[in-house]
Protein backbone atom coordinates (compact mmCIF):
# COMPACT_ATOMS: atom_id res chain seq x y z
CA UNK A 1 0.00 0.00 0.00
CA UNK A 2 2.91 2.44 0.96
CA UNK A 3 5.73 1.16 -1.36
CA UNK A 4 3.17 1.23 -4.64
CA UNK A 5 4.21 -2.16 -5.45
CA UNK A 6 3.47 -5.33 -4.51
CA UNK A 7 5.47 -7.62 -2.38
CA UNK A 8 4.47 -11.09 -0.50
CA UNK A 9 3.46 -10.80 2.66
CA UNK A 10 2.89 -13.27 6.01
CA UNK A 11 0.07 -15.67 6.12
CA UNK A 12 -3.00 -13.16 6.72
CA UNK A 13 -4.11 -15.77 9.54
CA UNK A 14 -1.31 -14.14 12.23
CA UNK A 15 -1.89 -10.24 12.21
CA UNK A 16 1.03 -9.67 14.45
CA UNK A 17 2.89 -10.45 17.78
CA UNK A 18 1.82 -9.56 20.82
CA UNK A 19 3.94 -8.95 23.67
CA UNK A 20 2.79 -8.71 27.43
CA UNK A 21 3.84 -7.53 30.69
CA UNK A 22 3.66 -9.45 34.18
CA UNK A 23 -0.43 -7.52 34.33
CA UNK A 24 -0.99 -8.79 30.83
CA UNK A 25 -1.35 -5.30 29.34
CA UNK A 26 0.48 -5.07 25.77
CA UNK A 27 3.45 -3.38 25.01
CA UNK A 28 4.58 -4.20 22.22
CA UNK A 29 3.15 -5.05 18.60
CA UNK A 30 5.23 -6.35 15.62
CA UNK A 31 3.89 -6.61 12.38
CA UNK A 32 6.61 -8.28 10.19
CA UNK A 33 6.84 -8.57 6.58
CA UNK A 34 9.07 -9.85 4.81
CA UNK A 35 10.66 -6.71 3.34
CA UNK A 36 9.62 -4.10 5.61
CA UNK A 37 9.78 -5.14 9.38
CA UNK A 38 7.56 -2.80 10.65
CA UNK A 39 7.26 -2.30 15.20
CA UNK A 40 5.31 -0.10 17.47
CA UNK A 41 6.56 -0.36 21.01
CA UNK A 42 4.60 1.29 23.99
CA UNK A 43 7.72 2.75 26.20
CA UNK A 44 6.98 3.16 30.17
CA UNK A 45 3.06 2.81 29.39
CA UNK A 46 2.96 6.99 28.20
CA UNK A 47 4.43 6.69 24.80
CA UNK A 48 4.48 5.08 21.75
CA UNK A 49 7.23 4.98 19.43
CA UNK A 50 7.29 3.21 15.85
CA UNK A 51 9.97 1.85 13.85
CA UNK A 52 10.06 1.09 10.51
CA UNK A 53 13.23 -0.69 9.12
CA UNK A 54 13.77 -0.16 5.22
CA UNK A 55 16.45 -3.22 4.39
CA UNK A 56 16.98 -2.16 0.94
CA UNK A 57 15.50 1.12 -0.61
CA UNK A 58 14.12 -1.18 -3.15
CA UNK A 59 11.38 -2.14 -1.00
CA UNK A 60 9.77 1.15 -1.31
CA UNK A 61 10.64 1.55 -4.91
CA UNK A 62 12.95 3.72 -4.54
CA UNK A 63 16.32 3.91 -5.94
CA UNK A 64 19.51 3.73 -4.39
CA UNK A 65 21.68 6.24 -4.16
CA UNK A 66 22.31 9.56 -1.75
CA UNK A 67 20.58 11.81 -4.37
CA UNK A 68 17.32 9.70 -3.37
CA UNK A 69 17.58 9.81 0.06
CA UNK A 70 15.05 12.69 0.87
CA UNK A 71 12.33 10.51 -1.32
CA UNK A 72 12.98 7.28 1.09
CA UNK A 73 12.85 9.05 4.27
CA UNK A 74 9.52 10.33 3.20
CA UNK A 75 8.02 7.08 2.49
CA UNK A 76 9.11 5.72 5.40
CA UNK A 77 7.72 8.49 7.75
CA UNK A 78 4.62 7.89 5.37
CA UNK A 79 4.26 4.29 6.71
CA UNK A 80 4.86 5.84 10.46
CA UNK A 81 2.17 8.40 9.92
CA UNK A 82 -0.27 6.09 8.60
CA UNK A 83 0.51 3.94 11.80
CA UNK A 84 -0.17 6.87 14.12
CA UNK A 85 -3.40 7.65 12.29
CA UNK A 86 -4.80 4.47 12.86
CA UNK A 87 -3.75 4.78 16.94
CA UNK A 88 -5.28 8.12 17.12
CA UNK A 89 -8.72 8.45 15.04
CA UNK A 90 -10.65 7.09 17.79
CA UNK A 91 -10.18 9.63 20.03
CA UNK A 92 -12.72 12.46 20.75
CA UNK A 93 -15.30 10.44 18.88
CA UNK A 94 -18.88 10.93 19.22
CA UNK A 95 -22.19 8.89 18.22
CA UNK A 96 -24.00 12.52 17.53
CA UNK A 97 -21.95 12.44 13.62
CA UNK A 98 -23.35 13.12 9.64
CA UNK A 99 -21.17 10.24 9.00
CA UNK A 100 -23.26 7.64 11.51
CA UNK A 101 -26.36 8.68 10.06
CA UNK A 102 -25.74 8.76 6.63
CA UNK A 103 -24.03 5.16 6.44
CA UNK A 104 -27.07 3.72 9.04
CA UNK A 105 -29.64 4.59 6.38
CA UNK A 106 -29.71 3.71 2.35
CA UNK A 107 -28.43 6.61 0.22
CA UNK A 108 -27.78 7.22 -3.16
CA UNK A 109 -23.89 8.09 -4.16
CA UNK A 110 -23.28 11.38 -6.42
CA UNK A 111 -22.77 8.87 -9.26
CA UNK A 112 -26.48 7.67 -8.85
CA UNK A 113 -25.34 4.55 -7.59
CA UNK A 114 -27.17 3.08 -4.45
CA UNK A 115 -24.63 2.69 -1.22
CA UNK A 116 -26.81 -0.47 1.08
CA UNK A 117 -26.91 0.58 4.99
CA UNK A 118 -24.52 -0.51 7.67
CA UNK A 119 -26.95 -0.54 10.85
CA UNK A 120 -25.12 -0.54 13.84
CA UNK A 121 -25.62 -3.57 15.74
CA UNK A 122 -26.25 -5.77 12.68
CA UNK A 123 -23.55 -8.15 13.75
CA UNK A 124 -22.11 -8.75 9.92
CA UNK A 125 -21.49 -4.84 10.29
CA UNK A 126 -20.03 -5.19 13.96
CA UNK A 127 -17.74 -8.03 12.58
CA UNK A 128 -16.65 -5.99 9.57
CA UNK A 129 -16.18 -2.85 11.96
CA UNK A 130 -13.95 -4.95 14.08
CA UNK A 131 -11.85 -6.13 10.96
CA UNK A 132 -11.38 -2.83 9.63
CA UNK A 133 -10.28 -1.22 13.25
CA UNK A 134 -7.28 -4.58 12.72
CA UNK A 135 -3.44 -2.63 12.59
CA UNK A 136 -2.95 -4.96 10.00
CA UNK A 137 -4.68 -3.25 7.52
CA UNK A 138 -2.86 0.02 8.67
CA UNK A 139 0.36 -1.83 6.69
CA UNK A 140 -0.66 -3.98 4.09
CA UNK A 141 -4.18 -2.27 3.21
CA UNK A 142 -7.94 -3.76 2.67
CA UNK A 143 -8.19 -6.72 0.68
CA UNK A 144 -10.74 -9.34 -0.48
CA UNK A 145 -8.43 -11.90 1.52
CA UNK A 146 -7.28 -10.42 4.61
CA UNK A 147 -11.18 -9.22 5.11
CA UNK A 148 -12.26 -12.80 5.04
CA UNK A 149 -10.17 -13.90 7.75
CA UNK A 150 -10.34 -11.22 9.86
CA UNK A 151 -14.25 -11.35 9.81
CA UNK A 152 -14.69 -15.12 9.55
CA UNK A 153 -12.96 -15.15 12.94
CA UNK A 154 -15.27 -12.46 14.63
CA UNK A 155 -18.26 -14.19 12.84
CA UNK A 156 -17.16 -17.37 13.90
CA UNK A 157 -18.79 -18.68 10.36
CA UNK A 158 -18.32 -19.01 7.20
CA UNK A 159 -17.44 -15.27 5.17
CA UNK A 160 -17.48 -16.75 1.55
CA UNK A 161 -15.81 -14.38 -1.64
CA UNK A 162 -19.06 -13.13 -2.61
CA UNK A 163 -19.64 -11.52 0.56
CA UNK A 164 -16.77 -10.05 1.24
CA UNK A 165 -16.78 -8.67 -2.53
CA UNK A 166 -20.81 -7.01 -1.73
CA UNK A 167 -19.14 -5.46 1.30
CA UNK A 168 -15.88 -3.95 -0.09
CA UNK A 169 -18.35 -2.73 -2.46
CA UNK A 170 -20.82 -0.92 0.00
CA UNK A 171 -17.90 0.43 2.16
CA UNK A 172 -16.72 2.03 -0.50
CA UNK A 173 -20.00 3.47 -1.73
CA UNK A 174 -20.29 4.73 1.76
CA UNK A 175 -17.24 6.28 1.31
CA UNK A 176 -15.71 4.25 4.39
CA UNK A 177 -12.90 2.65 2.18
CA UNK A 178 -10.94 4.50 -0.99
CA UNK A 179 -9.69 1.98 -3.77
CA UNK A 180 -5.67 2.00 -4.45
CA UNK A 181 -5.75 3.09 -8.34
CA UNK A 182 -4.68 -0.32 -10.88
CA UNK A 183 -4.86 -2.73 -7.70
CA UNK A 184 -7.34 -4.82 -5.74
CA UNK A 185 -6.34 -2.92 -2.50
CA UNK A 186 -7.98 -0.52 -0.38
CA UNK A 187 -7.35 2.23 2.51
CA UNK A 188 -9.73 3.66 4.93
CA UNK A 189 -10.83 6.64 4.41
CA UNK A 190 -11.45 9.24 7.87
CA UNK A 191 -15.03 8.84 7.96
CA UNK A 192 -14.13 4.88 8.04
CA UNK A 193 -11.95 5.18 10.54
CA UNK A 194 -14.62 7.00 12.62
CA UNK A 195 -16.93 3.94 11.83
CA UNK A 196 -14.78 1.12 12.74
CA UNK A 197 -14.44 3.00 16.13
CA UNK A 198 -17.39 3.45 16.75
CA UNK A 199 -19.12 0.48 16.47
CA UNK A 200 -16.20 -1.11 18.24
CA UNK A 201 -16.02 1.05 21.23
CA UNK A 202 -19.87 1.17 21.88
CA UNK A 203 -20.17 -2.40 21.40
CA UNK A 204 -17.32 -3.45 23.80
CA UNK A 205 -17.71 -0.69 26.44
CA UNK A 206 -21.23 0.20 26.96
CA UNK A 207 -23.47 -2.97 25.34
CA UNK A 208 -21.66 -5.82 25.78
CA UNK A 209 -21.20 -5.49 29.36
CA UNK A 210 -25.19 -5.52 29.97
CA UNK A 211 -25.82 -7.88 28.10
CA UNK A 212 -23.65 -10.22 29.82
CA UNK A 213 -24.38 -10.04 33.50
CA UNK A 214 -23.22 -13.77 34.38
CA UNK A 215 -19.61 -12.68 33.43
CA UNK A 216 -16.63 -11.86 36.10
CA UNK A 217 -16.74 -8.31 34.99
CA UNK A 218 -20.23 -7.00 34.58
CA UNK A 219 -21.09 -4.25 37.02
CA UNK A 220 -22.11 -5.53 40.38
CA UNK A 221 -25.06 -2.84 40.05
CA UNK A 222 -26.16 -4.60 36.87
CA UNK A 223 -25.78 -8.13 38.45
CA UNK A 224 -28.21 -7.38 41.51
CA UNK A 225 -30.86 -5.21 39.45
CA UNK A 226 -31.05 -8.35 37.57
CA UNK A 227 -31.15 -10.67 39.83
CA UNK A 228 -33.95 -8.49 41.57
CA UNK A 229 -36.03 -8.62 38.12
CA UNK A 230 -35.87 -12.56 38.00
CA UNK A 231 -37.23 -12.87 41.79
CA UNK A 232 -39.86 -10.45 41.34
CA UNK A 233 -41.39 -11.64 38.24
CA UNK A 234 -40.97 -14.98 39.29
CA UNK A 235 -42.89 -14.68 42.57
CA UNK A 236 -45.44 -12.74 40.46
CA UNK A 237 -46.18 -16.39 38.06
CA UNK A 238 -46.09 -18.49 41.57
CA UNK A 239 -49.02 -16.14 43.05
CA UNK A 240 -50.91 -16.01 39.25
CA UNK A 241 -51.04 -19.64 39.14
CA UNK A 242 -54.43 -21.50 39.75
CA UNK A 243 -54.40 -24.26 41.82
CA UNK A 244 -54.96 -27.49 40.37
CA UNK A 245 -58.07 -29.82 41.84
CA UNK A 246 -57.11 -33.47 42.70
Amino acid sequence: MIKGRHTPTENPEDPGEDVANADESPRRVRRRQPYLPVEINLKDGIALRIETVVNSPDDLGVARRLTHLTELQDKARAINHRLLETETVGQGTALVSPVMERITKPTVTNEGRKAPALRFGDLRVQALAGALANMLFAVTGITNKYLRVLTTGLLHRPYSINQASYDLARLTRNGLIQRIPNRNQYILTPDGHLFAQINTKVHDRVLRPPMAPDQPNAPPELRHALDTIDRIVTQRITHARVPTTT
